[in-house]
């Protein structure tokens, strides 16, 4: 998730994380408590958990969200107390801590069970430790470490939380050099451990391993749970806030993923997609830059299909910042409503986590690398957008899901085992094009390609709604072999499956299911293809076609021999996908359609992004009455053109789920209290001293405007639209405002 601090670095291919906290010296002033409580109205939606946002600070007015859920960060001692501060004023609550780092120095040097436990720190070859900062290291989660978050997190069930998020299960890649995890090496496999760099089946190996132990990890705290549930009659739920898949694997990192949503007591995650993630770069025609919305589209993508058809929970994190405070509010607002909009162009999600440290958002001053006086503080139009939306996604459960634009129904699988191979002595592709390769031509194309979770595929009803499958097993194996006989009859069923894979991949030659316990394949996709029926898979190793294709029931399989990652180097590589895809649609019936956008339509909510580095054309224009929800002065469009690299999060004012509405948006959290001929009233609370707007319908000007019983003077009428916007200074505690004829 997006940091707090102290800092940590990351290996030498990502940026470095920024200490943050810092950033709040301006915020130590007492809190902003008025000497009486007052709490906002219960709404009675607030059990369906529809946003939250996670902070490490007591509540103070200056990042009163208002949000369904508060997830308090932290399981020490002054836990209790913060966990006080927030619940005192109506929002349910959630705790949050690291599993693979905290300030878990009591455990480090024996206060915790008299035994000193710093050989556990995860270690690079020459005996460093992998930091978080200082002596805030990434552990070897050992069972003994496992007891000792379970210490920590009783304090937690203690107080009364209604979940536990339990984030970023992280063991970097480079390590695996620390004397625990030699131990744990030599207990898994009964062998003595080797360097991880010395072979392609030892880091294999190591991140196997490095696997199984933070899902062993997280087990025992969730049984931990599951039987304080059982003895005190509760319902406490437990989450895993994680990074994406390709995320990770970009970052060298190794973490249990898809695995987690088997386990005993998990419930979910929340995805960790933000602009410090989504901005890595990748490699598209042969150019290599940012990329933020169509990778933040296919992180969360990939993490929907962690949890879809499993009956577990997913929540979008979105951050209206990120980590590197180095850059400006337009950045930051830039590539927020980028990675809002991808988030929102996955339907099947409609929960969020609508910011990480809103202390940081909301008080810091940006950017640090400019000197002091010259650090600007959030803009008063981005903190009236960022309300607006943030309670806009309080709406985001829609029956009524539409698609205009490119072909829907083309997957690209991929496994947990991406983040196997990405260390020494030979790593899969540095920009990840095996991945992004065949998927950023079809993205490109206003495809909405999902990210199809191998391991998931077992999973009843998994591949429903994919026609077009593509399949490389360059860059990642399949984890057990029962993942081939569920594609094997989808292809039957009637679905194409393209396979590109030359068999090069020096990963192939691991110590693994296909060559052992009486199997002898040379790769996992001679595996596959026996499973497909393409009985003479095996003569065919050493000969060179290009591409072989064959019926299968209902379906067919195209086998092309090729590095899928080669697709990203050139413009000849992206028209090779398409023309690849495209026949395999031709097949699979589905009607081929490019567009330079993507366009969704959720309920009322239309969601659009323009699509830059795709095909020619006019922009897609939109005519009706619609209000941009990024805009801080709610403006009604007529018309609205989808122009390349633009991103619109728009209400549809015709929409039929919005006739019987009164309340259209607002830049505060907004109840509605009492209905009448006479008077139209709304509980309104908000962010301290950030501007508020209100937008109602109404047949006429309103004869009257209060604010706790004070007239509003400031108000505009639209008689050509019916509608009324009533601007304020936002307060963090509730107020009426009343709207009379």
């Amino acid at each position: 998730m997006p940091l707090m601090p102290p800092i940590h670095v990351r290996s030498s291919s990502v940026t470095v994380a920024f200490a943050l906290l810092s950033t709040l010296a301006s915020a130590t002033a007492a809190e902003t408590n008025s000497p009486t409580l007052t709490v906002f109205p219960a709404d009675p939606n607030q059990h369906l958990e529809r946003t939250c946002f996670q902070t490490a600070r007591a509540w103070d007015g200056r990042w009163n969200l208002r949000s369904d859920v508060a997830i308090v960060y932290g399981i020490d001692a002054e836990l209790p107390d913060r966990i006080r501060s927030w619940r005192e004023r109506g929002y349910r609550i959630h705790v949050m801590t690291g599993v693979s780092w905290g300030n878990y120095q009591d455990y480090l040097y024996g206060r915790f069970d008299g035994v000193n436990h710093e050989d556990e720190a995860q270690s690079v070859s020459d005996g460093r430790r992998a930091s978080h900062g200082g002596d805030v290291y990434y552990m070897c989660p050992t069972t003994n470490f496992g007891n000792y978050l379970c210490a920590g997190v009783q304090r937690a069930l203690d107080a009364g939380i209604e979940a536990l998020h339990l984030e970023e299960p992280e063991y970097w890649v480079n390590t695996g050099y620390s004397a625990a995890f030699k131990r744990e090496w030599q207990a898994y496999y009964n062998e003595p451990w080797r360097p991880p760099h010395s072979s392609v089946d030892a880091q294999w190996r190591a991140s196997k391993l490095k696997y199984f132990l933070y899902r062993r990890a997280l087990q025992q705290v969730f049984d931990h749970v599951q039987e304080f549930n059982r003895r005190t009659g509760s319902r406490v739920r437990c989450y895993v806030p994680t990074h994406s898949l390709l995320n990770y694997a970009h970052w060298e990192i190794v973490s249990p993923e898809s695995s987690l949503a088997r386990l005993n007591g998990c419930d979910g995650y929340i995805a960790q997609v933000w602009t410090g993630t989504a901005r890595e770069p990748n490699l598209f025609r042969g150019v290599r830059k940012e990329r933020t919305f169509e990778t933040a589209f296919m992180e969360y993508g990939a993490m929907q299909n962690l949890v879809r058809a499993t009956g577990r929970t997913v929540w979008y994190l979105n951050d209206p910042i990120e980590d590197n405070p180095n850059h400006d509010w337009d950045d930051y607002q830039r590539n927020w409503e980028s990675t809002m909009v991808a988030s929102l162009l996955q339907p099947d999600v409609w929960q969020y986590e609508v910011a990480p440290w809103p202390e940081r958002v909301f008080t810091g001053r940006y950017p640090r690398s400019a000197p002091r006086e010259d650090r600007k503080p959030i803009p008063p139009a981005y903190a009236t957008e960022l309300q607006i939306v943030m309670n806009a996604l309080n709406d985001m459960k829609q029956d009524r899901v539409e698609w205009d634009c490119g072909t829907t129904g083309i997957g690209l699988v991929i496994s947990d085992s991406l983040m196997f191979q990405r260390g020494d002595p030979v790593a899969s592709d540095q920009n990840l094009s095996h991945v992004y390769g065949p998927a950023l031509p079809l993205l490109k194309r206003g495809m909405p390609v999902a990210p199809v979770q191998l391991e998931n595929v077992t999973v009843p009803n998994y591949l429903d709604g994919f026609r077009v499958l593509f399949l490389s097993y360059h860059g990642m194996k399949p984890l057990t072999p029962d993942v081939h006989a569920p594609i094997a009859e989808w292809v039957r069923n009637g679905g194409v499956l393209i396979v590109c894979d030359d068999d090069t991949d020096p990963y192939n030659k691991v110590r693994e299911w296909w060559n052992s316990d009486g199997l002898n394949y040379a790769t996992p996709r001679e595996h596959l293809f026996a499973q497909i029926g393409f009985t003479n898979a095996a003569s065919v190793r050493d000969e060179k076609p290009v591409r072989i294709e064959w019926p299968c029931g209902r379906g067919s399989v195209v086998w092309v021999r090729k590095n899928p990652a080669d697709f990203a180097a050139s413009r000849e590589g992206d028209a090779q996908v398409v023309a690849l895809v495209k026949q395999a649609a031709d097949r699979a019936k589905l009607a081929w359609r490019e567009t330079n956008y993507l366009l969704l339509r959720r309920g009322p909510y239309v969601v659009g992004a323009g699509l830059d580095e795709s095909i020619d054309g006019e922009p897609k224009e939109l005519r009706g009455r619609f209000v941009n929800l990024f805009d801080p002065n709610l403006r009604v469009m007529r018309s609205v053109r989808i122009e390349p690299g633009k991103r619109y999060f728009l209400c549809d004012l015709d929409a039929p789920e919005m006739r019987d509405r009164t309340l259209i948006a607002s830049a505060c959290r907004a109840l509605v209290t009492e209905r009448s001929e006479d008077s139209f009233s709304l509980a309104v609370e908000g962010i301290a001293d950030t501007p508020a707007v209100v937008l109602m319908r109404a047949s006429k000007a309103p004869g009257k405007i209060s604010l706790d019983g004070r007239v509003i003077d400031e108000f505009e009428f639209s008689s050509e639209h019916g509608l009324v916007w009533i601007r304020f200074p936002n307060e963090a505690r509730p107020r009426i405002l009343v709207v009379q004829p």
